[in-house]
């Protein structure tokens, strides 16, 4: 790595980011759903760890219709990127900031006729006609109007409203099992054969598959899919042989190496002692970067293509790894956390009792990102700097 580039890291620990393995992700979504099927890239909780920002260029050039959120800041901090990006707040945003979304341009979920009232004062003061997505609770109960009607009279009724657009019906899936998630379905056809009479013309997208009902199941897709941990490589046991790449590795480097006696102990408690004499790495990660804590005792790493336990309790910062088999072990010798061709995110979560999303979300702001394009360093983004 070039000096350059080495000091926008300042540390060993870092996230290697595949922009390229992101696109051939978005492409061969975008095949396999149909080219009559808008992809909507869900990057909330900072792109799943990826770095909304500097992923949201790749998925749009890629074609992805819409850039969505969670909440109003991340949707800030993309519009602050770039003017022109479509983006959506899939969640609940208070009412008194409804006016900074509308300013800004930011397509809101609504599910309550007060909120699309706000909306459209605010839209109408301003001399504009602004987008918003419509949430229908189906089953889930999260959020959304629900499918009385009462409800379903109250949604018709926002097709009345001048200065809002209505871009979106949508709704969620359990994913309880293909007999519920097919009854959530129909409920939403069910809204859409009425709601279609208010449609004049007809240029709501209906939507309720997230990553696995959009790639699992062919007859859920609608007029648009949300995509968001598939897009990283993330898979489901409902599509293991799927033609998707995790694009990140997570990599560290040997800060120290140190022999042991047998019966040493090491880290917290001295939860693991040696049976021989060994050699042992300290790695500079630890939970605060976001590696899961209760891997302890169970936790690898790859050096030069071999797993490598760590060992003892895992420290805030750092962690340790008995290498005593590693053939010419040293200093700043590069190490895989996790990643293709090493441990695999899905065997860490579960190991770790959790799922992909959680392993993926939690990687800290600490841990810079490094950005790969064409096989060469894109850009590093280190939030610290």
């Amino acid at each position: 790595m070039d000096d350059i580039w080495d000091m926008q890291l300042l540390r060993d620990t870092y996230l290697e980011i595949d922009l390229d393995q992101l696109a051939k992700n978005v492409d061969t979504i975008r095949r396999h759903i149909g080219e009559h099927v808008a992809l909507c890239a869900v990057i909330k909780a900072n792109g799943y760890g990826m770095g909304a920002v500097d992923i949201a260029s790749t998925l749009i050039e890629s074609g992805a219709a819409y850039l969505a959120v969670a909440n109003l800041p991340e949707a800030m901090e993309l519009r602050k990127k770039d003017s022109s990006w479509p983006i959506w707040v899939m969640g609940h945003t208070p009412d008194r900031y409804l006016k900074v979304a509308v300013e800004n341009n930011i397509a809101l979920t609504v599910f309550t006729v007060a909120q699309a009232e706000m909306i459209q004062e605010i839209a109408f003061l301003t001399g504009k006609i602004h987008p918003i997505q419509i949430k229908v609770d189906t089953g889930f109960n999260r959020l959304g109007f629900k499918t009385s009607k009462e409800d379903i009279d109250a949604i018709s009724s926002l097709f009345e409203f001048k200065s809002i657009e209505i871009v979106g019906v949508f709704s969620h899936l359990a994913l309880a099992s293909y007999e519920e998630d097919l009854n959530q379905l129909k409920r939403l056809l069910d809204l859409k054969s009425i709601l279609d009479n208010c449609d004049e013309k007809k240029t709501v997208k209906y939507h309720i598959c997230d990553s696995i009902s959009g790639i699992a199941y062919p007859d859920f897709r609608l007029d648009m899919v949300r995509i968001g941990a598939a897009l990283f490589g993330a898979k489901s046991y409902r599509y293991p042989d799927f033609q998707i790449e995790t694009i990140s590795k997570f990599k560290t480097r040997i800060s120290h190496l140190k022999t042991i006696e047998s019966g040493e102990g090491v880290s917290y408690d001295y939860k693991w002692r040696a049976d021989k004499k060994s050699l042992i790495a300290t790695l500079p990660f630890g939970y605060a970067d976001g590696y899961p804590r209760n891997m302890t005792g169970q936790g690898e790493v790859v050096i030069e293509g071999k797993r490598f336990p760590i060992i003892g309790v895992i420290c805030m910062d750092q962690c340790m790894v008995d290498v005593t088999e590693l053939e010419d072990p040293h200093v700043g010798q590069e190490v895989t956390i996790f990643g293709p061709d090493a441990i695999s995110i899905d065997e860490l979560s579960q190991k770790s009792g959790t799922n992909k999303n959680e392993i993926l979300t939690r990687m800290m702001q600490r841990v810079p990102r490094l950005y790969m394009k064409n096989g060469s360093i894109d850009h590093i983004r280190n939030d610290l700097l």
